[in-house]
This record gives structure tokens, C-alpha cells and sequence, in this order.
């Protein structure tokens, strides 16, 4: 028996039926009490010297009472599902069926359940996407309409740092637009991978070389073992994760700190990873770092969107591998897992 609240009653169904794990034989079982209950009913009237006019219509009623109240409980699941899906057309995807048979009304009513708590959690996800979008967003591009103000009104005049300041806030607006279309296409799986064989030494230096440009006061060092060790994956794809974590190392490591990028050879994989000698990541925030726009302590000014490692969790997703906050003595170390797929 269950309980459910249906325009502020409590409605109680019976549910005798439950333990049956076939609708079939559920039906089977409410036809044959039926039956007997109608075929007792009638022999007690007629035994009891009650008219045949009495005794039929009082049979009917009873069979009537029985198959309403036996068919009630099997079809309560389904009246369930029916109110929650009106409110999930609603936006209310809180509402659950209650799943107590073993049957197939049973398996739908947990699918059911499953499938709600699925769309309340991208719900929850789209609303947060859209309110952390606006806030990235909203940073910039404030910044960049008070330089233009001060420009246009002669406040300031457009010298090498005005335009210094407004290149950076377009600068920042446009890395966050690639960033939200580079996600929104890995997670729609609309990134095809491109594998090939390369070498890790030549391809960290090429990310290293690059991770110079932004002119931060660290040192780089690139450490692979074996030197000639190769791997076989999305090259271009496998660059833009490792880019997103020397950015991140480097913005938290402290002025003149070494940032490490290493490869070690495995069974059947490799093993990257970027060490820095920052203040690390509290244990409790090394699952949530790869959320999109999670940044854990790091300073709202620092200059990161929190889509960097969101994207890189995806990319290793595609390849089939893992990343993860490993731990280190000193600073904070994040492990990439690839494993090695045939040359292509």
C-alpha cells in the first residue's frame, strides 16, 4: 500500500498485486478473483434463498468493487507518471513516481524517475551555464564600454595603454567565446579526433613554446622518458589540453617558479603531466575543478573564464582516458592518462 497527496488528501492505493513481476499475470489473477467472486457470490445468494434479481446485479456490484479496487493499485504508477510529466511541461522536475512492483509498469515507473532527475540535472545546468555566461561576460565587457566612454568623451585620451586595456578585455571577450563553442561542440561529440603518431618531446616543447608568449615570470621545463617516446592521438586536440594547463600552472605559480611538463611511457598508455609550484588545490575541489566555470579559490581577477579545465576533461574524455589532480609534496599536479590507440 502507498500513500500519495492529491489536492492536499492523502489518497491511499492498495497495491496486493505487487509481488507479481508480470503485468500479464496480474491481469490473470484479477480476472480469475473476479470470477470467483462473482460465481461465490451468486451461489451464496441462491443458497440463502435470495431472488435471481437480487442475486446478479449484487454479483456485478462486488465484481465491479474488486477489479476497481485490485486495478487501482496497478494503474496507480501510471496516473503518477501522467501528473509528473504535466509538471515536468511545467519546469517542476522534482516530482518522482513511486516504483513499489516488480513488473513492467514497475520498470517504466523507475525509468521514469531516472529520466526526471536526468532533465532536472540539465535544467539545473543550463540555468547555471546561462547565469555563468552572463557574469563572464558582463566583467569584460563593463570594462571595455568605460574605456570607450573615457575615450569618446575625451576623458582620456586614446593612448598606447587606453588601447593596450581595451585590446585585453576584447582579447579576454574572444577567448571566451572559442571556449564556449569549443565545449558546446565537444559535448555535442562534434569533434571528430584525427589521430596520428608524434613525438611527445617535439609536441611539449611546441606547447611550451607557445605557453612563453603570454610573457608570465616562470620557468618552463620539458622532461620525457624515454626520449623517443611517441604517442598516437588527436595531436591538435591533445595540444589544446595540455595549453589550458601550463596556462593554469603558469598563472598560479609564483614569480620566477618552474612549471614542469612531463611524459613517461607506460603499458599501453602515457602519462602526462603539468606540475607547478603554486598553492595547489584543496583535496575537497580537485573533482570540481573540471566543471565549467569552477576556478576554487582562484581570484575572480586572474584572468581565467574556469572553462579550461572543463575542456580538457573533455577532449581526454574523447580519447578514452583520464584526468585528475594528482598528488604532490609541493604546488598542484595534474595527470592526463591516454592510452595509446592504433596509427591510423
Amino acid at each position: 500500500m502507498t500513500e500519495r497527496t492529491v489536492a492536499g488528501s492523502r489518497v491511499r492505493d492498495l497495491r496486493p498485486l505487487d509481488p507479481f513481476r508480470s503485468i500479464k499475470i496480474k491481469l490473470g489473477v484479477l480476472v480469475g478473483a473476479t470470477t470467483t467472486i462473482s460465481a461465490v457470490a451468486v451461489w451464496a445468494g441462491l443458497h440463502n434463498d435470495l431472488a435471481t434479481r437480487y442475486t446478479l446485479p449484487l454479483s456485478v456490484v462486488i465484481a465491479l468493487a474488486v477489479t476497481q479496487l485490485l486495478a487501482r493499485g496497478m494503474t496507480s504508477p501510471l496516473r503518477e507518471m501522467t501528473a509528473a510529466a504535466q509538471a515536468m511541461a511545467r519546469g517542476d522536475y522534482s516530482r518522482r513516481v513511486h516504483a513499489t512492483s516488480n513488473d513492467e509498469v514497475g520498470e517504466l515507473a523507475r525509468a521514469f524517475n531516472r529520466m526526471a532527475e536526468d532533465l532536472g540535472d540539465a535544467d539545473r545546468q543550463r540555468r547555471e551555464l546561462v547565469a555563468n555566461v552572463s557574469h563572464e561576460l558582463r566583467t569584460p565587457v563593463s570594462a571595455l564600454r568605460a574605456v570607450l566612454e573615457n575615450l569618446v568623451d575625451g576623458v582620456t585620451t586614446p593612448d598606447d595603454a587606453s588601447l593596450r586595456t581595451a585590446l585585453a578585455q576584447t582579447e579576454r571577450l574572444g577567448d571566451l567565446v572559442s571556449q564556449l563553442l569549443d565545449l558546446s561542440r565537444v559535448e555535442a561529440g562534434a569533434v571528430p579526433l584525427h589521430r596520428n603518431r608524434f613525438a611527445l618531446r617535439e609536441f611539449l616543447a611546441a606547447c611550451v613554446e607557445q605557453a612563453e608568449l603570454a610573457g608570465r615570470d616562470v620557468h618552463y621545463v620539458v622532461d620525457v622518458e624515454p626520449a623517443d617516446l611517441t604517442l598516437v592521438a588527436d595531436q591538435d586536440r591533445l595540444h589544446q589540453v595540455v595549453a589550458n594547463l601550463l596556462d593554469n600552472a603558469a598563472r598560479h605559480s609564483p614569480k620566477g617558479g618552474e612549471v614542469v611538463a612531463r611524459a613517461r611511457g607506460g603499458v599501453g598508455q602515457v602519462q602526462l603531466d603539468v606540475i607547478d609550484e603554486g598553492p595547489g588545490i584543496d583535496p575537497q575541489e580537485r573533482l570540481r575543478v573540471f566543471e565549467r566555470f569552477h576556478r576554487g579559490g582562484a581570484s575572480a581577477h586572474d584572468g581565467g573564464t574556469g572553462l579550461g579545465l572543463a575542456i580538457a576533461r573533455w577532449v581526454v574524455d574523447l580519447h578514452h582516458g583520464s584526468i585528475r589532480v594528482a598528488e604532490s609534496a609541493t604546488g598542484c599536479d595534474i595527470r592526463v592518462i591516454v592510452p595509446q590507440a592504433p596509427s591510423s
